[in-house]
């Protein structure tokens, strides 16, 4: 896998931060900022090999 670099923005919902990736439009929660951006993390390495297998990644 390429690594890339992405933006993590963090806000706080209620009880629960939402991390979000903007350049992606994916967003992940947690119960504190660190879990949050963890979360996004997973779903960010998800999404790639997801479009890395579908051959829709773009390089």
């Amino acid at each position: 896998m390429i690594p890339i670099d992405y933006d993590i923005i963090v806000f706080k919902e209620d009880n629960t931060y939402v991390a979000y990736c903007p350049e992606l439009d994916i967003s992940s929660c947690g119960n504190n900022v660190e879990h949050a951006r963890e979360m996004l993390k997973t779903a960010v390495r998800l999404f790639l090999e997801e479009a890395e297998k579908m051959g829709t990644l773009k390089v």
